[in-house]
């Protein structure tokens, strides 16, 4: 049997693996009609609905002809929105990030070429390009948790605000005043979004748009539900935080159960590499042979792309969704 035919049979195991894992983890009826209802609160309004709010755009640059230009570009408003989810201050527009990604992408590329690596200086073009939207993914991630954990507080000063007599309006003023950003600058926007006149409820879905977690999602859902059907929005409110703490509370105990798995799959990325480099420390030269024959570099490539799979699996498997 060759190198050829066990690729080929791994590569088959491997999908039928991901077949029966994408079967057993596959949603409910219910699950599904749930979360089709969850989405469609939490519908990011389009272009179209857009130019129907009261709302102003945002700026992609301090420069309008700049921002006449880049406002035809696909996806550009997508990046304005990654900014504001970030919570990037006023000094960062569109436009700051992408010449900071046409700056990257060259100086990338230009390292790579200087210490001798030509045909590696290509593919530093797009991973210099993409470096400050990946900044920009890991503070919204950060953003987002701090989000999360202050949503049990902000729902409970909601409820203690509506038995107290208060609106909803002013309820939401008052978490705007009392708490610290993040969350206080999102409700803060939000109250502003209101006295301007717009309607809780197209408010609510631009809060959800800023901060598409799900205990925002469940928050918005209550709030809308029980403007429609009525109730006791204080009694939801109360049980919607309990809610959120049980969750948080199970996140963290599963965050102490994959511990051990966490650090073994970072063990295990990390392990190859740093054998490579005490042996190429060690034995100079022992890895030409490996580097220097096309067998051998197809064979590198081969083991990244396995490597990369087998990190995606084992992110599967630990990432569980409470």
């Amino acid at each position: 049997m060759t190198l050829f035919d066990l690729i080929l049979i791994f590569l088959l195991l491997l999908l039928l693996s991901f077949a029966a894992a994408a079967l057993a983890l596959r949603p409910s009826r219910q699950e599904a009609e749930l979360l089709r209802q969850l989405e469609r609160i939490g519908q990011v309004p389009n272009a179209a609905a857009a130019e129907q709010t009261i709302l102003k755009p945002p700026a992609l640059s301090s420069l309008p002809w700049l921002h006449n230009l880049m406002s035809p570009w696909p996806g550009i408003y997508r990046l304005q929105l990654l900014l504001g989810q970030a919570g990037a201050g006023p000094r960062w527009t569109v436009a700051a990030v992408v010449f900071a990604s046409g700056a990257g992408a060259f100086l990338l590329a230009l390292l790579l070429h200087a210490l001798g690596w030509g045909a590696v200086a290509l593919v530093g073009l797009p991973v210099g390009a993409g470096l400050p939207t990946l900044a920009l993914v890991v503070l919204r991630y950060r953003r987002f948790q701090a989000l999360d954990a202050q949503l049990p507080e902000t729902i409970d000063l909601l409820s203690r605000a509506l038995k107290a007599g208060h609106a909803v309006t002013a309820a939401i003023e008052m978490v705007a005043e009392e708490l610290p950003p993040p969350i206080g600058g999102e409700f803060r926007t939000l109250f502003k979004q209101q006295a301007l006149g717009l309607p809780l409820r197209e408010g609510l879905r631009h809060l959800l748009a800023r901060v598409p977690i799900d205990d925002v999602r469940f928050l918005v859902a209550a709030i809308l539900i029980q403007r429609e059907t009525g109730g006791n929005l204080a009694e939801i409110l109360d049980n919607t935080a309990h809610l959120m703490r049980q969750r948080i509370r199970l996140r963290g105990q599963l965050r102490i159960y994959s511990a051990q798995g966490r650090l073994t799959g970072w063990i295990l990325c990390l392990l190859p590499f740093v054998l490579f480099l005490m042996l190429d420390a060690v034995n100079p030269g022992y890895e030409h042979e490996l580097l220097s024959v096309p067998l051998g570099r197809h064979l590198v490539i081969l083991a990244l792309v396995m490597m990369a799979l087998g990190v995606m699996v084992m992110r599967k498997i630990l990432k569980i969704r409470v």
